[in-house]
């Protein structure tokens, strides 16, 4: 018999498999990053995702967003994306459930993001890139007013002090759909907020 755990896992696999992705093809002079949905289990065995605020130096900074960064040259999305979550926030081992919709961004990066399954670990800020490390439940996504919009920009409230706007937001919100919910859901045409544009 499965655990809940593992019929999430299984559930989730299943959307993602399912899902016809929307990949933007290598070419010469456009910049790649990757990032990881990263799926962890609490004391309780209760899934949580997590997102991560930037230092206040460096790239983005005091932003939330995922885990993740550039890829090194000759390196593929999803070894980026698992290197990073390592670097991040100490978080190995993982298992990679699927992929969503490459999102090109503002800033000239095509994102990648990577669906995975940690476990039972304790996610630990590397303090050089990241202020903090912070645990999402996943039926909070679930929840009434998960997105919600202010105007044209799209805001995914996750915490009483965790809002999330695009391409982060964007990402969490294809997460929520097409991994958790089954449902079909592009966004690409998602609008970044100014400040999100380095």
């Amino acid at each position: 018999m499965l655990s809940p755990i593992d019929e999430l896992r299984e559930q989730i696999t299943t959307h993602l498999t399912a899902f016809n992705r929307r990949e933007v093809p290598p070419t010469g002079g456009v910049r790649r990053a990757a990032v990881t949905v990263c799926v962890l289990e609490d004391a309780e065995r209760v899934p949580y995702t997590i997102v991560i605020r930037r230092a206040a130096h460096g790239r983005n900074p005091g932003q939330w967003a995922l885990p993740g960064g550039r890829l090194d040259d000759g390196e593929q999305p999803v070894e980026a994306a698992l290197r990073e979550l390592a670097e991040e926030t100490g978080v190995t081992g993982v298992e990679v459930a699927g992929l969503l919709d490459d999102f090109v961004a503002d800033s000239g990066f095509v994102i990648t993001p990577v669906v995975a399954f940690g476990g039972r670990q304790i996610p630990v800020a590397d303090p050089r890139e990241v202020a903090s490390v912070h645990a999402v439940p996943l039926e909070r996504f679930l929840a009434p007013g998960v997105p919600r919009w202010q105007g044209e920009l799209l805001q995914m409230p996750l915490g009483p002090s965790i809002v999330i706007h695009a391409p982060t937001g964007a990402i969490l919100w294809q997460f929520a759909e097409v991994a958790l919910r089954g449902r079909e859901q592009r966004v690409f045409d998602v609008v970044q907020p100014h400040w999100t544009r380095t």
